[in-house]
């Protein structure tokens, strides 16, 4: 299981036959491996090399491979433009695979000087699904509930190596990341932000109640909060209004993409394993379909909610609420969202579940580790 090979390996083989292919993704979660599993034959270059850096400012590499990997190339200024170049003339074959960090994301969703010219893909830490071929769905869930689903810790399975590898990897993004992004002098304030963070997943955050336990400004928070999630640390659900009546507007919840960060009771974990699992595959969706997947959650003003609402464009495809033990559908999973559609998948997603059950009005009780190794919202 070291190669694990990953699951969007056919999908960026068909798109590199024709196009420029990028892949982000957040730090360690196994950009560069895949990379490497796209052919048998590769040159690589990492921009962070010196000898590397030189043989891509000279184009030097070997064109009698099938694949040529460019691996942390937005670091190299105008990397759009001397990239579109090489495309605009050369063309393909060799393959060209950039991969890279969440400023490469960004530009991907800029997308200006490279339109029409590349596919992009976000790959993700190990789920349920994407594990199920080689580890049972149960397993996979409480390897991911306790030691996250990235893939050294994950394949690992030690809680001890987890803890060593988690504090290392999220000191590289804060001393590393955050000192590139010229926040030197705000580390501790990040650092503090991302504590209270790890103890309210799950719950609606306001950036005015954490700049009030943090004591700064409400826009150095929501300034904050942008540049984490700009660095795959963490990703913000926002609340669902369509068709919901008195909706919240604003309020966002934030999950980590490592879910072993998660501070608190095993509810808490596993709503952020879940949340995980359904951003990864709406990624999926729209990166190699172009259709549009959005992840929110639905409360109203009588404190109602649901954890989890899928959407195609502006409608709702599936409901979800997550609990760890409970069967019995919740009150908000049957009113609140009662009025989204007869098409509309309302389902109860349950740790440790004695028997799945359905119910007239169409609410589902479904094993959670079994539900996400099946997830398709294609």
């Amino acid at each position: 299981m070291v190669n694990m090979k990953r699951s969007l390996v056919p999908s960026i083989n068909r798109d590199m036959a024709t196009k420029l292919v990028l892949i982000a993704g957040p730090r360690q979660a196994g950009k560069t491996t895949l990379a490497k599993m796209l052919a048998p034959d590769f040159d690589y270059l990492n921009y962070d090399h010196p000898d590397h850096r030189t043989a891509i400012h000279e184009r030097s590499w070997d064109r009698r491979k099938p694949l040529v990997i460019l691996d942390e190339l937005h670091k190299m200024p105008n990397w759009k433009t001397w990239l579109k170049g090489i495309y605009d003339v050369e063309g393909v074959p060799p393959a060209l695979v950039v991969t890279g960090s969440a400023r490469l994301d960004a530009s991907r969703r800029a997308g200006d000087s490279m339109a029409g010219r590349f596919f992009s893909h976000r790959l993700h830490p190990f789920d349920v699904k994407e594990v199920a071929a080689e580890i049972p769905a149960a397993e996979a869930l409480e390897r991911i509930l306790t030691v996250g689903g990235f893939p050294e810790p994950f394949l690992a399975n030690d809680a001890q190596t987890y803890e060593r590898w988690r504090k290392s990897h999220l000191d590289i993004i804060v001393r590393q990341d955050l000192v590139d992004l010229a926040l030197v002098k705000q580390l501790a304030g990040v650092e503090r932000l991302i504590a209270l963070l790890q103890r309210r997943v799950g719950s609606t955050v306001a950036a005015a109640n954490l700049a009030r336990d943090l004591g700064v400004d409400p826009k150095t928070v929501a300034h904050w909060l942008a540049i984490l999630e700009s660095l795959y640390v963490i990703f913000g659900v926002g609340p669902y209004t369509a068709r919901l009546s008195r909706a919240i507007l604003k309020a966002r919840k934030y999950y980590f993409y490592d879910t072993g960060q998660v501070v608190g009771e095993r509810g808490a974990r596993l709503e952020n394993a879940v949340a995980c699992a359904l951003l990864k595959e709406c990624h999926r969706v729209e990166d190699q379909t172009g259709a549009t997947r959005g992840l929110c959650y639905a409360r109203n003003k009588e404190g109602l909610e649901v954890d989890f609402v899928v959407t195609d464009g502006e409608a709702a495809t599936h409901c979800i609420e997550v609990k760890t033990s409970d069967p019995e559908p919740t009150a908000a999973l049957r009113t609140l969202t009662a009025n989204l559609g007869a098409n509309v998948a309302r389902i109860q997603l349950v740790g440790t579940l004695d028997r799945e059950r359905t119910y007239p009005d169409r609410v589902e009780v479904r094993a959670a580790a079994p539900w996400l190794a099946t997830l398709d919202l294609t």
